[in-house]
């Protein structure tokens, strides 16, 4: 089997570590043993919960994993609009939507956009294109198509950001994967290189094509959303795993 050389280790969340309510197996030893020996961050675009909600819901499936070891693409949504000094209009869950509650800023100078499900209504996405038309800038937390969920694949946010840019014509500028900044974002809090790391994940462009692009190796799961058809696709992974109870091996 094809080996890499690495010092540490980004991770996929969803599809890589568990399935709907159920860890992939051979995954929680996996993870017990990476700590032992490497850095690794959990990277996320899901905006249905915040770090300690992934936390959470990672430690009721056996995971030893930390909130300091997490980063979500909420929070870098949280780092931009601090760092714009603006707030947003938010197309997200109720949940998600609670996590910007701090920010005092007054101006709104941004559409945000992530998984919001049920509040993907018309009502809520014609007034985000109102704001758009009216000047608005237009932010896509992710633009994952679809995820594995508990009943099987399910639309994600980046079909509804589509519809918002075809009907503002702008195109969406986006914080989590497949943006190099989420990933050298990462890489610089392990303190290491992101030539120095691999990638670990079940979406193809997001996870494995995304890390590429940030010069970071891509490691690619059977598991989660992962499709024979996906690599037919032109984007080639710098390995191939069943799941990620095989990295040990390499």
């Amino acid at each position: 089997m094809k080996t890499l050389q690495y010092k540490a280790i980004l991770c996929d969340i969803g599809g890589v570590l568990y399935t709907g309510d159920a860890a992939i197996p051979g995954a929680v030893e996996v993870v017990r043993e990476i700590k032992k020996h490497y850095p690794i961050r959990f990277l996320t675009n899901t905006t249905q919960k915040t770090s300690e909600g992934v936390v959470q819901k990672l430690r009721s499936l056996g995971f030893d994993i930390e909130k300091s070891e997490v980063i979500t693409a909420l929070d870098i949504t949280k780092m931009f609009l601090q760092q714009q000094r603006s707030n947003a209009y938010f197309l997200l869950t109720d949940e998600a939507r609670s996590f910007f509650d701090d920010l005092k800023y007054e101006k709104e100078e941004y559409v945000i956009v992530g998984d919001a499900q049920e509040n993907f209504s018309y009502k809520n996405l014609n007034t985000a294109f109102r704001k758009l038309h009216a000047g608005s800038k237009l932010v896509a937390i992710a633009k994952n198509r679809y995820f594995q969920d508990k009943e099987g694949l399910s639309m994600d946010a980046g079909c509804f950001v589509a519809a918002l840019e075809y009907a503002s014509m702008q195109e969406a500028r986006i914080l989590g994967k497949p943006s190099r900044e989420f990933f050298h974002l990462a890489c610089k809090d392990m303190g290491v290189k992101p030539e120095e790391c691999i990638m670990i994940g079940d979406d193809m462009e997001g996870d494995i094509k995304g890390a590429q692009d940030a010069s970071i190796k891509g490691v690619l799961v059977k598991t989660g959303k992962f499709s024979p058809k996906d690599l037919e696709r032109g984007i080639e992974p710098d390995l191939v795993l069943d799941s990620i109870a095989d990295l040990l091996a390499v």
